[in-house]
């Protein structure tokens, strides 16, 4: 894509912090979607929560990236948190979506690019699934469906959409690795439950590089899995991160344990996730980090 504007949601998280940074550096001008009073010129407001978006500011940009939504790992799942987690991502993509629906057409962005995640495969234990496999079962893969098919008023309006299912990225700044780093810093890192689970991971690097494929790439539209094409066991990760960090990992953190300290969300931890990305490979898409070592080594 050529020196572009971009507008982007949830510009303040791990992964759309990093987009960013990319998208600036190499020229392109990015337009943040922030819930308090514009103080830029590249700001616009908005509320995703209450389904908001002064889709003023959402004019002549040639995309619109939406990465925004409440941490689903950040708290225990009560039922108003389970909630937030929901109306986060459906009302600020339907507003969203709206809002790019409503523009005319020839100040429409030329793609929408949503967030999603690989909990729309929900269980899949030891059989690999990619993007032709079926919603699976529960709260996280419900809340997937519902947040891509929010989308659809910007579909149906002729922009490319395309949805970004995104798996455990491996960084030290946030997410699920964000955690893990300092335990096993610590020695007390150690698998979770059998451990047996599988963890579809994705490094930082590659999870940008791949949004940005998927941005630049004319006729790419609908689900691709941001996953390295080698999910590993916790098990693996567990032995990976002892390796990398010189430091034991004696410690097994037994599933009832799990349930009783995270509640609901202990199913997410424990559950097994083979997610590969046929059509991102497909799409001509090389990861620089395609096996679980190099994306921490890379972290680090």
């Amino acid at each position: 894509m050529e020196r572009a504007r971009i507008a982007v949601a949830g510009a303040s998280g791990l992964i759309g912090g990093a987009l960013v940074r990319s998208l600036t550096a190499d020229g392109h001008t990015v337009v943040r979607l922030v819930r308090a009073a514009p103080r830029a010129a590249d700001e616009v407001r908005w509320d995703p929560e209450r389904g908001s978006v002064d889709a003023a500011g959402l004019a002549g940009c040639d995309a619109v990236v939406n990465l925004a939504g409440a941490g689903v790992g950040d708290r225990r799942w009560t039922d108003a948190y389970k909630a937030r987690i929901r109306d986060s991502r459906v009302r600020g993509t339907t507003a969203l979506a709206e809002a790019v629906a409503g523009l005319p057409e020839d100040a429409r962005p030329r793609v929408f690019l949503n967030g999603s995640a690989i909990g729309y495969y929900g269980e899949t234990g030891d059989r690999a699934v990619d993007e032709n496999a079926p919603p699976g079962e529960g709260f996280l893969p419900g809340v997937c469906v519902e947040w891509e098919s929010a989308a659809a008023p910007a579909r149906e309006a002729g922009v490319r959409t395309v949805f970004a299912r995104t798996g455990l990225v491996v960084a030290r700044g946030g997410g699920a690795w964000g955690r893990l780093f300092p335990l096993f810093r610590a020695g007390l890192g150690g698998r979770m439950g059998d451990g047996r689970q599988y963890w579809s991971f994705i490094a930082l690097h590659d999870e940008v590089a791949a949004l940005r494929h998927l941005l630049d790439t004319d006729g790419l539209s609908g689900p691709f899995n941001l996953t390295a094409p080698h999910p590993v066991t916790n098990r693996e990760v567990t032995a990976t991160m002892a390796r990398v960090l010189r430091r034991p990992a004696l410690f097994r953190v037994p599933e009832a344990v799990l349930r009783t300290v995270l509640g609901e969300m202990a199913g997410d931890v424990l559950g097994s996730a083979r997610v590969l990305p046929a059509r991102l490979l497909e799409s001509g898409f090389r990861f620089a980090f395609p096996r679980i070592e190099g994306a921490v080594r890379a972290a680090l």
